[in-house]
């Protein structure tokens, strides 16, 4: 995990990462940051140069979904980055209880690229 600092100056144990060229990303990850933040987990825009190179990723898988980076170096992308953050979160954890249902995991990473095809902005690839 890079020397990153949250938005107050903390060292952060955890980032979600999302697109922030997208607006219904934007509007999730500005709701979901104070929750967060409670908890030690710092937003940022994936569009951050050491988002990148933090993840080794190409722009274009990049800005494909949200991501989430703990400081234990698990990296969790899409529907797995929305069950990595409802662990984290105790209204959520429902999420991520049902998630360990045999079956259920592929579902809601469907759901979530479902959603994520349907986003308006630039980084949606076109004819996705």
């Amino acid at each position: 995990m890079p020397e990153w600092k949250d938005s107050k100056g903390r060292d952060a144990r955890g980032w979600l990462f999302f697109d922030a060229e997208c607006a219904l990303c934007t509007k999730f990850a500005r709701w979901l940051a104070p929750s967060l933040e409670k908890r030690g987990l710092a937003v940022a825009p994936l569009q951050d140069p050491r988002v990148a190179a933090l993840l080794g990723l190409p722009e274009e898988e990049l800005l494909r979904e949200m991501r989430v980076v703990l400081a234990d170096g698990s990296h969790y992308g899409g529907g797995d980055a929305v069950v990595a953050l409802a662990r984290e979160i105790w209204w959520a954890r429902p999420v991520a209880w049902i998630a360990k249902v045999p079956g259920v995991p592929p579902v809601i990473r469907a759901v979530y690229r479902r959603v994520a095809q349907g986003r308006k902005c630039a980084a949606q690839p076109h004819g996705a």
